[in-house]
């Protein structure tokens, strides 16, 4: 196993990873509701969490209990136990959630395995438009910052998931947070609704990687992307 590299699990996604996700960057996921997103980082976190290694998991929108029980089954009280889970109602506790994550891993009494926001963009995106605009995008870069400087020093891979909203002039869908979170995230990954449960992964961005797709399918169980992308 690579040692720079987190494996995700999920096969297909591996092979255009390049093994998994870097371990001292952030990983940007994006797409509209529905694309796999949250399940893609329950995924994650239950491997690392089985493994023994903590998950620091952000969470604004809401974790689904129900299927990280279907993805750990038996194992689920285990991997609770290495589970810190936090749920912000804004964007200043989102910060402090952020914040103490980071020490925490940078202190390294706990081996610490992955961090998750999930999703990031969330109530930035509801002060969109109004006077608290431009300081909510401050905020937002300073948690981004942290997220990097963390992953960097500590060899701690970090996941962020990103909301999206549809151009106009050019009919796509683009990731929120402007410039800097695209610039920040050294990997970006789109995510799409396909028919039924499949869903496609186009490596958007990476530092050693060429742009490619995958595909997986959401089971009862998880995520399976053994299937050829």
């Amino acid at each position: 196993m690579d040692p720079e590299r987190l494996p995700t699990g999920i096969e297909s996604v591996d092979r255009i990873l390049g093994g998994g996700l870097e371990t001292d960057s952030v990983t940007e996921i994006y797409g509209e509701g529905g694309s796999g997103k949250t399940l893609f980082c329950l995924e994650v976190a239950h491997r690392v969490a089985r493994a023994g290694d903590w998950v620091f998991y952000v969470d604004t929108e809401g974790v689904s209990v129900d299927r990280l029980r279907a993805i750990a089954g038996e194992g689920l009280e285990k991997i609770l136990k290495r589970f810190l889970l936090s749920t912000p109602k804004n964007l200043e506790e989102q910060g402090r959630a952020v914040a103490t994550a980071c020490a925490l891993a940078r202190e390294g009494k706990r081996r610490v395995g992955l961090l998750v926001v999930d999703s990031a963009t969330f109530y930035y995106r509801l002060s969109l438009s109004s006077s608290d605009e431009d300081t909510a995008r401050e905020t937002l870069v300073l948690q981004v910052a942290d997220l990097v400087a963390t992953s960097l020093a500590a060899h701690v891979p970090v996941l962020l998931t990103n909301q999206v909203w549809r151009s106009l002039s050019e009919g796509t869908l683009e990731p929120l947070g402007g410039s800097f979170l695209n610039h920040a995230a050294k990997t970006i990954l789109r995510f799409d609704r396909l028919g039924g449960a499949r869903r496609r992964v186009t490596l958007v961005k990476h530092r050693s990687r060429p742009e490619a797709t995958a595909e997986f399918r959401i089971t009862a169980s998880g995520l399976d992307g053994s299937a050829p992308s």
